[in-house]
């Protein structure tokens, strides 16, 4: 993947979002992996806000069930579009986002 053209691709969802019974964070990261996308990884947020300004936090005193997720996946520019349409099939409330990614090292192993 090092010189082609890459994405990164971050999904913005909420911790108790579902995709068919299942929560969407691990859907989504299935579905990547199924399309043979190079790696994804999920982070759990501590606290922030959407589009609805509604605050989502981890702080003791407001103990929020639907913390937000983000899902960041890096590829060539022509695996990430591929799996959008999908994506947006499976994602209700959320943000996707794309950027320009330079990969100066991608390897796995012993190296």
């Amino acid at each position: 993947m090092e010189d082609e053209d890459a994405r990164l691709l971050r999904i913005f969802i909420g911790e108790s979002d579902t995709h068919e019974g299942r929560p969407l964070h691990q859907a989504i990261v299935e579905v990547l992996r199924e399309s043979h996308l190079a790696g994804a990884t999920v982070l759990r947020g501590i606290g922030g806000f959407g589009k609805s300004s509604r605050l989502h936090t981890a702080h003791i005193l407001r103990l929020s069930e639907d913390l937000p997720i983000v899902i960041e996946c890096v590829d060539a520019t022509d695996k990430i579009e591929a799996i959008l349409p999908t994506l947006d099939a499976m994602i209700g409330d959320g943000l996707v986002t794309l950027e320009r990614v330079e990969v100066r090292v991608y390897r796995a192993g012993d190296h």
